[in-house]
């Protein structure tokens, strides 16, 4: 639990990433993680904030589904984008939102952009998980627009593979050690007799 169990270990482990490189740290929840990000923020760390579908969370929460489709969860959502901003969030990640609650946040609640992951249009920017834009999984969310379908190129290359392991043509034999080169190297062999 890199920051759910406290708020000093959420500082600890921020500081832990932001000295291995990080530029930042991404933090999934929404009002209940005001108070851990306004201390993480303090310390001089930037956090981006995430809400709707939390994919590390997900059973903890609604599952995976388009989240906003109620008025008490479109409200809270709303809460949450304004919580986290006055956190000190310097942007927000909406996954999963209705598009018309993501186009509301972005254009009339918050102040930072909003990263849409199949939030529709209406968000500051848009991410996708490379693996889902370039077909690797047979999986498919709603919102994914696959770009390639490596699953099948992927499978088959693994097949081809395999086959040519069964088949001898993997690895090729080379000529990297001269068999010459093995004469009078001394040793024992599984039976424990001496060769040479």
């Amino acid at each position: 639990m890199s920051y759910q169990a406290s708020i000093t270990d959420a500082i600890a482990n921020s500081g832990r990433l932001i000295k291995a490189g990080a530029d930042a740290v991404k933090l999934e929840g929404g009002s209940e993680m005001a108070d851990t990000i306004s201390s993480i923020v303090g310390v001089g760390i930037p956090v981006m904030g995430h809400i709707g579908l939390q994919p590390q969370t997900t059973t903890l929460s609604q599952g995976y589904r388009v989240q906003g489709r109620t008025k008490e969860s479109a409200a809270r959502l709303i809460r949450d984008a304004r919580s986290l901003e006055q956190a000190g969030a310097f942007c927000i990640v909406l996954e999963m939102v209705s598009h018309d609650v993501a186009e509301v946040i972005t254009r009339d609640v918050a102040n930072i952009p909003t990263i849409g992951i199949g939030s529709g249009p209406g968000c500051s920017g848009q991410v996708l998980v490379i693996q889902d834009m370039l077909g690797m999984y047979e999986l498919q969310f709603s919102f994914v627009k696959r770009y390639r379908n490596l699953s099948k190129e992927i499978g088959d290359a693994v097949r081809e593979y395999v086959c040519d392991v069964k088949e001898s043509r993997f690895p090729a034999r080379s000529a990297d050690t001269p068999k010459e080169f093995l004469k009078g190297i001394e040793f024992e062999d599984r039976k424990g007799s001496s060769v040479s």
